[in-house]
């Protein structure tokens, strides 16, 4: 480097000109994160949010939420489960973790300021060993959020909750899904119930909430691969991940378009569809999975389908001591409230 670089490296990054951020996207970032002194709020400090998105109570009785975008919400329930439970300090988890965002520097987009975005703390649930009352409480909660006409992003929990939250969605016509997982969960009843984690897509179909011409299902693999003709004997697309490497994210996210179309979509998001070297916190691990990466350039691929709501689950974070399961689930959930601000219904509301 000569000299008169040197110089001008200086004129325009030292002395006055240290704090300066020249690059318009970036300075309006930094400008909502520091205040006029220089300074942010640590990342550690402060009581834990998910995302460390503004925490609003909410009296369910009558829940005054109609200015919000999207209500990031709890579902702290693992009745469902078959396998290692655990998954009900999920939400919990998820929220201690203290570094995933503002920022989305690929879909170049901060959703806590472009949306706006809340966490309006976990579902009200009458009992802790009730799953039908459960799922019941879950569908009335969402419901209200409907009726708000606020878009739910929910973390579980075991993936059963998706079934009362489609429910809720899906009451008037039937929504599309772009599914993240190891498993397929269209199977049938386990030891007498049909509410298992294993089963809540089947049911969704079976219920009229769920389109199946317009769902698919990335990542599924494992020894359970005998229980989910139900999902393309329906018209689901089913990608295994033995075909994520050769077909490549971005090919797989282009289909995903073209399942769901332009209609309402919901993302559900399982943990276990990363590999266990990723996240070992989960109740049903399943080795061969999507890496962090691919999952994140699948996600991103996404943009502008037309979300009503998301999911991530399945984070047992007792299974895992370095926290890494949690801090991918905070990821993927920031993610997907990253494309609810492309997302044509979270822009008019549902």
């Amino acid at each position: 480097m000569d000299n008169d670089k040197l110089a001008a490296i200086r004129a325009k990054f030292g002395g006055d000109n240290e704090s300066t951020i020249y690059d318009p996207t970036f300075k309006a970032v930094a400008d909502k994160l520091f205040d006029p002194s220089g300074t942010r709020v640590a990342p550690y400090a402060g009581i834990p949010t998910f995302l460390d998105l503004p925490f609003r109570a909410v009296d369910w009785s009558d829940p005054d939420i109609s200015d919000l975008d999207v209500a990031l919400i709890g579902a702290p329930m693992d009745l469902g489960i078959t396998n290692r439970n655990g998954c009900r300090f999920g939400p919990r988890a998820i929220r201690a973790i203290e570094r995933v965002g503002p920022f989305n520097h690929v879909l170049e987009c901060m959703p806590g300021s472009d949306l706006r975005a809340e966490d309006i703390g976990d579902v009200p649930f009458r009992s802790r060993f009730d799953l039908v009352k459960s799922h019941e409480d879950i569908e009335a909660t969402i419901t209200k959020l409907v009726a708000a006409g606020v878009v739910p992003l929910s973390i579980g929990g075991d993936h059963s909750i998706s079934l009362p939250i489609l429910k809720a969605l899906g009451r008037d016509e039937p929504v599309g899904m772009i599914h993240i997982d190891a498993h397929c969960d269209t199977s049938g009843p386990f030891d007498g119930s049909r509410f298992h984690h294993g089963g809540p897509f089947r049911q969704a179909v079976l219920e009229g909430v769920l389109d199946p011409d317009r769902t698919i299902q990335i990542g599924i693999r494992g020894s359970s691969d005998y229980l989910w003709e139900f999902s393309k004997d329906t018209g689901m697309s089913v990608i295994h991940a033995e075909e994520i490497s050769k077909l490549g994210c971005e090919k797989i996210a282009e289909l995903a378009r073209e399942k769901v179309g332009d209609g309402t979509v919901y993302l559900s998001f399982d943990i276990d569809s990363l590999d266990p070297a990723y996240a070992p916190g989960t109740g049903t691990p399943e080795i061969g999975g999507l890496t962090t990466r691919e999952a994140q350039e699948i996600l991103r691929a996404l943009k502008g389908v037309n979300l009503i709501g998301g999911d991530v689950v399945e984070v047992a974070p007792q299974y895992d001591s370095t926290t890494n399961t949690a801090h991918a689930g905070a990821q993927m959930l920031f993610e997907i409230l990253s494309l609810m601000v492309f997302s044509p219904s979270v822009a008019t509301g549902i």
